[in-house]
């Protein structure tokens, strides 16, 4: 029973409500309590603050809680290695991903279920700040984000492909006609960019100040979507990742054009982050041999010369 105990004892830390926890785990509320309780009493440490209602954990508690992330991790990877000893992986690759690099998380996805059609994928965004955090507490294997992020310690890192930036403004625009435009320049466009709490956006005030200038974004949204949305009026100038070329392409009546400051391609580098660990699981292992064959350089910038070109 220890490690369904452990189960209940993930659940309702991550529901943070005995009831949902309980549905979550299959099971009826009195069952899950039961089995708080007993892991509690073999422990001999509270770990649930009691009360009327979820109060938290207790400090004995979220260290148990550590343990139980390891320890459910380990047997995951455990029946992982024996499923593909017999030629047959199965499990859940839970992979978390920055909003920033959801549009090409498919490019890896999508070949590993092909590849590996008994396993599944479970993509959680989260920001570069929580990845960290994520990765430590055994809550998720691997991550596609930054890699030129302090916060990243103790870490595995493959980088997979280097932002490149443009401007995306519409065709009848001050600066659409422009092979290549300064970010000066840009700075006085109406803009639209992500919201100041996102790496990337961090990354283009770098890159604005830089120059000389600081951009005043009219509208600020905190995913790629909501940004595209407000582009497709045409009313607003952004400046992009080529990698969101590869799910919302250049919207009608709109035209990318070349920053001079990225000349070089050198932009931040984005690539999978995973923990340290003696021995990979079979899953992530599987994932790591999907990531060396995708070529995810090679296909963004293809497809970044595609649009400029057009």
């Amino acid at each position: 029973m220890l490690l369904r105990q452990l189960e209940y004892l993930v659940a309702l830390a991550r529901e943070r409500h005995f009831a949902r926890a309980a549905e979550a785990c299959f099971v009826s509320q009195p069952a899950l309590s039961a089995g708080i309780r007993k892991l509690e009493s073999d422990l001999d440490v509270p770990i649930v603050q009691h009360g009327a209602r979820f109060e938290g954990l207790t400090p004995e508690g979220e260290r148990v809680l550590l343990w139980a992330h390891r320890i459910l991790r380990e047997r995951d990877a455990m029946q992982q290695d024996l499923t593909a000893m017999r030629g047959r992986l199965t499990g859940t690759l839970r992979l978390g991903v920055i909003p920033t690099a959801s549009s090409v998380a498919s490019l890896l996805t999508t070949p590993f279920c092909e590849q590996h059609p008994h396993a599944n994928v479970r993509l959680e965004s989260l920001s570069s700040r929580d990845i960290m955090h994520r990765l430590t507490e055994f809550e998720i294997d691997a991550a596609l984000t930054y890699l030129d992020d302090d916060a990243l310690q103790g870490v595995r890192k493959i980088p997979l492909y280097e932002e490149r930036y443009l401007l995306l403004t519409p065709a009848d625009g001050p600066l659409a006609a422009q092979e290549k435009v300064r970010w000066a320049q840009v700075a006085g466009v109406p803009l639209c960019l992500l919201d100041p709490q996102m790496r990337n956006r961090r990354i283009l005030d770098g890159l604005f100040a830089a120059d000389g200038a600081s951009a005043s974004p009219a509208i600020e949204a905190d995913t790629v979507a909501d940004l595209y949305a407000h582009l497709a009026s045409g009313r607003w100038s952004s400046v992009i990742s080529h990698a969101w070329l590869h799910m919302f392409g250049i919207p009608a009546g709109m035209r990318v054009v070349r920053l001079s400051l990225d000349d070089t391609g050198q932009g931040p580098r984005v690539g999978l982050v995973l923990t340290e660990h003696e021995r990979e699981s079979a899953i992530v292992r599987a994932l790591l041999e999907v990531a060396r064959g995708a070529g995810l350089r090679d296909a963004l910038d293809a497809l970044l010369d595609a649009h400029l070109d057009s």
